[in-house]
């Protein structure tokens, strides 16, 4: 690959451009707004404009209800020789295109995994899509030239392709983003009407649970339209868990003993399928992170502290299996949590506090689940990898 279009600069539009420019591929900008192209030039993603010939591909970067219409638009102008898109669902776009009449043939649809709370090409990153799935949904007609081209861009981004039919694409989704995003508006909403004292005692669960609701309002409303079906199927199914658990715990209330009892019972069953779900979420070696314990650092609020907390850290030759910060309301410091392996755990501990952290303390390992094999869905079925 030599050049590539990017239609819409936004966040994943930008930071596929970037990725591509850091490869040598000469990128080529385009957006409605071109203030917001003018920006990701800026950034160093490409060049403003169109390129003076047809490039590899071109990345279709614009909401699921546009694709149909770009596509079309784009192929008459003879953009590139392979078209893909990026949009969280597959099944819409794959319909707009044939009712615009495009060229299957030079098209093959795609959804990176990836992305950010922030929006635009301010908030883009070249390293976004590194080791993460990026799903690509060829049609019947797509040829292997395209697919090929699609296969390269995604290699270039450091992505992990997977082959995956549309409508299995889009019913993927709904369960693990799209209805995810709706229970976090809603747990968001319950947040509004709380008192400031109340609200002042979110710590980092509510956080981590709300912390997706903050996504752009237009963007998730296309996308929630254009996977509805879906998204609402797996809403009924979470619907009729919750009527369960409501009824549960009004059981746990009761004065009789078999209702508590069954209540006890019916909850314990939920948070034990909640463990099992969890588990299931492949974690940075391709199995959950099963073992690892939480070493907890105390930090102050200023400028490169958390910096210099992670080259002590690096220092100390142990590797960081995950992180995450927890800020603490209304006071200069954070309590940042850095998972290690067991082994590695307690000298951590003791040379960070030699160096003058303070470490609150570390935990027990998460309890062991047996990992489970990777899979590669494409359009004969599901297979497992290799």
């Amino acid at each position: 690959m030599r050049t590539a279009a990017v239609v819409g600069t936004g966040l994943i539009g930008t930071s596929i451009a970037l990725a591509l420019t850091r490869h040598g591929v000469t990128v080529y900008l385009t957006d409605t707004d071109e203030s917001t192209a003018r920006t990701a030039a800026a950034l160093g993603a490409g060049l403003v404009g169109p390129p003076p010939g047809p490039a590899d591909i071109a990345v279709l970067a614009v909401p699921p209800r546009r694709v149909g219409a770009v596509l079309a638009e784009q192929q008459a102008r003879r953009l590139a020789h392979a078209y893909t898109d990026v949009a969280s669902v597959k099944g819409r776009p794959e319909r707009g295109a044939a009712a615009h009449g495009t060229d299957p043939s030079a098209f093959v649809g795609g959804h990176p995994m990836a992305g950010r709370e922030r929006s635009g090409p301010l908030a883009a990153c070249a390293t976004l899509f590194e080791e993460r799935t990026w799903v690509l949904s060829p049609s019947a007609d797509t040829t292997r030239e395209t697919l090929n081209r699609a296969l390269e861009l995604v290699a270039s981004c450091g992505a992990i392709p997977v082959l995956m039919d549309s409508e299995a694409h889009d019913r993927a989704v709904a369960a693990v983003s799209h209805a995810p995003h709706v229970v976090a508006a809603l747990v968001a909403a319950r947040l509004q009407h709380l008192s400031a004292d109340a609200v002042r005692l979110a710590g980092q669960g509510v956080r981590d649970v709300t912390r997706i609701a903050e996504g752009d309002v237009r963007l998730w409303g296309d996308i929630l339209e254009a996977n509805a079906r879906a998204v609402a199927d797996v809403l009924a199914d979470l619907a009729a868990d919750l009527d369960v658990t409501v009824a549960a715990l009004r059981g746990l209330a009761a004065v009789d003993a078999d209702e508590r009892a069954q209540g006890t019972t019916l909850l314990a069953d939920l948070l034990t399928r909640g463990l099992a779900g969890r588990a299931a979420i492949a974690g940075k070696h391709g199995a959950s992170d099963v073992g690892c314990v939480p070493v907890r650092i105390l930090i102050g609020d200023q400028p490169g502290e958390l910096a210099r907390l992670l080259g002590a850290a690096s220092e100390l030759d142990v590797n960081i299996e995950d992180m995450s910060i927890d800020h603490s309301p209304g006071k200069p410091s954070g309590l940042v949590e850095l998972m290690v392996a067991p082994t590695a755990a307690p000298g951590m501990v003791q040379r960070l506090k030699d160096c003058g952290w303070r470490v609150q303390r570390f935990g027990a390992p998460a309890a062991h689940t047996p990992s489970r094999p990777a899979v590669v869905r494409d359009r004969t079925g599901v297979r497992t990898a290799a």
